[in-house]
């Protein structure tokens, strides 16, 4: 089947659930098959891929726990706090990629615990359910002044405070709408209730026999085919010079394999923005690395912007991911394909998604094949510094990571330092980089790592490997516990520049609000350890130890978790992260 038609045979197939659905939500379904409201929650969750589910216990989600541990394909992961929670269950999400992360809490104190991480995952639109164990029925209808609630006998508060970061809120209030209720909502980001005295409601299983799918639109044939002509158009006026450039939503909205197929058979040299990176395998011959607006590589720069067509993927121009909107690509040579829009220079086409319109545009932009693969792309390599000194800088640092990087790794960057040093380095094939750029939350690569890690053990990923600096793991340390207690193996390298590095790099160089106390890093896994699990910790403060370590047999062999500490100067920043505050300087900061 042609990569056209599957994208259309899953739309059709999408809304012809979603109709079936409808239709049984209108009929009678006495006498059927019963199942409680919880255990009809957890087997569509399992029908969507879920086999873990992150959260803390509360009295107000207790029961529903039960059905949870009992089940047979979904795990409890009791994390340490709901922060974390909601952390693990985004990064579990992005590396399942259609999969859904899924994190409980329990009515109000754990809810709003988990807020920032449910608001992360919503900002870059990675699909998290949040459920929230809640007071029963009858104590909601009476307004009694329960514990959790703010004293005033309000029971909407969080509800209305999920409004905000979830697209959708979803509130189980009897048992006849609860199958509804449920079916509406998990498919999304959303915020869902599980009142205590309905868990073990019974409810008829009948829908469970009908899929939930993603009601993907179908684009409009007349307008999709104009848009196809302008597009196809603009390509041939400028000769077949055109580039593209992948973003976050490639990822996102799961067309990495319509982006590659369009690259493959049209042969266009592909470029990506920061989060976009490892939507396209960087040892793709055709790929050519990062565009940061003005901050780029200069050869980068010259060559995507001197194109005569751009034709960005799934662009998400925020301030980090657009060298602070720095982008130097004129509307009139610029197309844009988006979720569910399309736009051609000045043109705007509402409801035309890329999903759709991606593979039909490959056949029609494949005729360029032959001059667009003579475009020059300059190869996309790390570059180490000549400099003989033994100190790490981050400039030697990332270049050096990049030879120690496998096919199939998880890569997890931290906000910060990380997340801009990552970017001068080429990924091996089949890898994914796990980041989280627009939001931005410190902290919150140790609880992603903990979910990442477990999707990739599930996905059968090779590695799991985390940057974090030292100010990050303050704020989020306690996830490495689950991280033992679960068996995940991931290896840690821990950036000690003696506090918040990028927030000395945007102000207050010398002040002490972004210092942090050293805590003795090689101790902590045994610290946070379960007393029987193996670890192991080492600590680097030269190239040379660095050197030695990547040859180290027991370190290479990754049979346990491990820590590597790595000495910084507290001043030092990479080269992105310099050029992008010098840049915003000049501007709003």
């Amino acid at each position: 089947m042609s990569t056209t038609s599957s994208s259309t045979t899953d739309a059709l197939h999408a809304q012809v659930n979603h109709m079936r659905l409808e239709i049984q939500s209108l009929s009678s379904e006495q006498g059927k098959e019963q199942i409680s409201v919880g255990n009809y929650l957890l087997a569509r969750l399992q029908q969507l891929g879920v086999t873990y589910m992150f959260g803390v216990p509360g009295d107000f989600n207790l029961a529903f726990l039960d059905l949870v541990e009992d089940h047979p394909s979904i795990e409890w992961v009791g994390n340490c706090n709901e922060l974390n929670a909601a952390y693990a269950a985004d990064g579990y999400a992005r590396v399942k990629n259609q999969g859904l992360g899924v994190v409980l809490t329990t009515f109000g104190v754990g809810e709003l615990s988990a807020t920032n991480g449910i608001a992360g995952a919503f900002s870059e639109m990675v699909p998290v359910l949040s459920i929230a164990g809640v007071p029963s029925t009858v104590q909601q209808k009476k307004h009694y002044l329960l514990h959790h609630t703010l004293g005033d006998g309000r029971y909407d508060a969080y509800s209305k405070a999920a409004e905000q970061f979830t697209t959708h809120q979803a509130h189980i209030k009897n048992a006849a709408k609860a199958a509804v209720v449920i079916d509406e909502a998990i498919a999304r980001p959303v915020y869902l209730t599980l009142p205590t005295d309905l868990v073990y409601a019974q409810v008829s299983s009948e829908r469970l026999k009908t899929p939930l799918s993603r009601n993907i639109p179908l684009n409009d044939p007349s307008s999709e085919e104009f848009v196809l002509d302008q597009i196809e158009m603009r390509v041939k006026e400028a000769g077949g010079d055109a580039v593209v450039l992948v973003d976050a939503c490639a990822i996102r909205y799961n067309i990495k394999a319509e982006v590659m197929d369009f690259l493959k058979r049209t042969g266009f040299p592909v470029y990506a923005a920061p989060m976009g990176k490892t939507a396209v395998d960087e040892d793709w011959g055709r790929y050519g690395g990062i565009y940061v607006g003005s901050i780029t590589d200069p050869v980068i720069k010259e060559n995507i912007e001197k194109a005569k067509v751009i034709i960005s993927i799934g662009s998400l121009q925020s301030d980090f991911n657009s060298g602070n909107f720095s982008y130097n690509i004129p509307i009139r040579r610029h197309i844009e394909l988006h979720s569910d829009h399309t736009r051609v220079q000045y043109a705007q086409y509402p409801g035309i998604g890329f999903k759709q319109l991606l593979p039909k545009l490959t056949e029609r932009l494949e005729q360029f094949h032959s001059t667009a693969s003579q475009i020059p792309v300059a190869p996309y390599v790390a570059q180490l510094p000549s400099d003989s000194t033994q100190v790490i800088t981050q400039r030697w640092f990332w270049p050096r990571m990049g030879s120690y990087f496998k096919s199939g790794d998880l890569i997890v960057t931290e906000t910060g330092t990380a997340n801009f040093g990552i970017l001068d380095v080429p990924l091996p094939p089949k890898s994914m980089l796990v980041s989280q750029v627009l939001w931005g939350s410190i902290g919150w690569s140790v609880g992603a790592c903990l979910g990442a890690a477990l999707a990739g053990r599930e996905l059968n990923y090779g590695r799991t490997i985390l940057f974090v600096g030292d100010g990050s793991m303050q704020l989020t340390v306690q996830e490495l516990s689950p991280m033992i207690r679960l068996g995940l193996k991931p290896i840690i390298f821990l950036l000690n520049n003696s506090g918040y590095v990028i927030e000395r790099t945007i102000h207050g160089k010398h002040r002490k609000y972004n210092d942090i106390a050293d805590w003795k890093w090689t101790q902590l896994l045994n610290v946070l350890g379960d007393r029987k699990t193996e670890t192991k910790s080492y600590k680097v403060s030269t190239r040379d130890e660095l050197d030695a370590l990547f040859k180290d047999e027991v370190f290479l062999s990754n049979k346990t978790i491990t820590l590597v500490e790595v000495t910084m100067d507290r001043l030092d920043a990479p080269r992105l992260l310099s050029a992008q505050v010098e840049i915003a300087s000049k501007t709003q900061w």
